[in-house]
C-alpha cells in the first residue's frame, strides 16, 4: 500500500456556504471572563457549501453506495464529508465498512454549534480504507434538546472509548454503548467542558504545592 492517501480529482468549484453564527472572542464562550486577549475578535462561522454531482473520481462511487441515506455531500480542500441523518448513521457506516472497504474508524469527534438551531451538536466520524488507501468523513447532528445517537461500537470497536469521550466532553448520548461513562473527567464532574456554553472558570489546580488559579481569576487582557 502506498503511503500517500488517494485523492479524487474534484470537479467542484468553490462554493459559499451558509453562516451558522458568529464567534466572539477566541473560543466563543459566553458568561465568563475572557483571559485570552482576543475579547474583541468577531468572526462569522461559515460552513462550506453543498457539492453537486459529479463529485469526481471515486467520490461518486462511494456516494452511490449510500444512495437514499445522504442528506448532503460537502467537498472542501479536496476532502469529502458525507452528511447523514442520525437515524441512518448505523446503516451508512455498515455499508461503508462492508461494501467500500473502509475497515478502520479513527474515532468520533463532537462539535458544538449553539447558534445552529435544531442541529447544535455534531458527531464527525473519520474513516480510512486500508484496502484502497482512501479517507472520508461521515457527519451527523442532533438537537441539544435530544442528544441521542446510536452507538456504532458493534461496527467499529475502536469507537468504544471515543464515544465515551464525546459523551464526557459534549454530552452526546450513544444509545447501546456497552458502558457509557466518563473517560477523562471524574464521574461526578458537572457539565461537559468542551461545549461552547461551558464557563471558562474552573477549579484551582495544584502542581507539587504550586497553585494555578482558574482562568476567570487570572489577569485580564481586555
Amino acid at each position: 500500500m502506498s503511503d500517500e492517501i488517494e485523492k479524487a480529482p474534484s470537479t467542484q468549484p468553490a462554493t459559499t456556504g451558509e453562516t451558522a453564527g458568529v464567534r466572539r472572542g477566541m473560543f466563543g464562550t459566553q458568561g465568563s471572563g475572557d483571559t485570552s486577549g482576543y475579547g474583541g475578535l468577531v468572526a462569522p462561522i461559515v460552513f462550506p457549501g453543498q457539492a453537486e454531482r459529479p463529485y469526481g473520481g471515486w467520490f461518486d462511487l462511494v456516494a452511490d453506495s449510500l444512495d437514499g441515506l445522504l442528506e448532503s455531500v460537502v467537498i472542501h480542500r479536496g476532502e469529502i464529508t458525507f452528511h447523514v441523518a442520525r437515524g441512518n448513521l448505523r446503516e451508512a457506516l455498515q455499508k461503508l465498512r462492508d461494501e467500500q472497504r473502509f475497515e478502520f474508524c479513527a474515532g468520533v469527534s463532537g462539535v458544538h454549534f449553539p447558534d445552529e438551531t435544531g442541529r447544535e451538536l455534531h458527531a464527525v466520524y473519520s474513516l480510512l480504507s486500508m484496502t484502497h488507501n482512501r479517507r472520508i468523513r461521515v457527519e451527523t447532528t442532533t438537537p441539544d434538546s435530544d442528544r441521542h445517537l446510536p452507538s456504532c461500537v458493534a461496527i467499529y470497536p475502536t469507537l468504544d472509548w471515543h464515544e465515551r469521550e464525546a459523551w464526557d466532553f459534549f454530552g452526546l448520548l450513544f444509545d447501546g454503548h456497552p458502558a457509557l461513562t466518563r473517560i477523562q473527567m471524574p464521574d461526578d464532574w458537572p457539565g461537559h467542558p468542551q461545549r461552547k456554553d461551558y464557563p471558562l472558570g474552573g477549579i484551582p489546580v495544584e502542581y507539587k504545592g504550586g497553585t494555578v488559579p482558574p482562568p476567570d481569576q487570572r489577569r485580564s487582557y481586555n
